[in-house]
């Protein structure tokens, strides 16, 4: 499932992050995503922004990992992505 920033008040998004609804932050325009605690994830425009539950939510959508806070994974996703 896929939530995008703008259609989900501050609210609602605190306790979803509290709740373990949301766990993984994303970019809409690169589709990339990453952890929620990732430094160019707070820097991102809300309009490019969703959030995914899981990283096989993000990864069914067709996003990849960011390669700044989730190194290994976006190693493994590129080595993958090239064979």
């Amino acid at each position: 499932m896929i939530i995008k920033h703008q259609e989900i008040s501050a609210s609602e998004l605190r306790k979803k992050v509290r709740n373990r609804q949301i766990c993984f932050g994303g970019n809409a325009a690169l589709k990339i995503f990453g952890l929620l605690s990732c430094k160019s994830g707070k820097r991102m425009k809300v309009k490019n922004r969703v959030f995914f539950k899981t990283e096989s939510d993000a990864l069914s959508y067709g996003y990849r990992p960011y390669g700044h806070c989730m190194y290994a994974k976006y190693t493994k996703w590129n080595y993958s992505a090239a064979q």
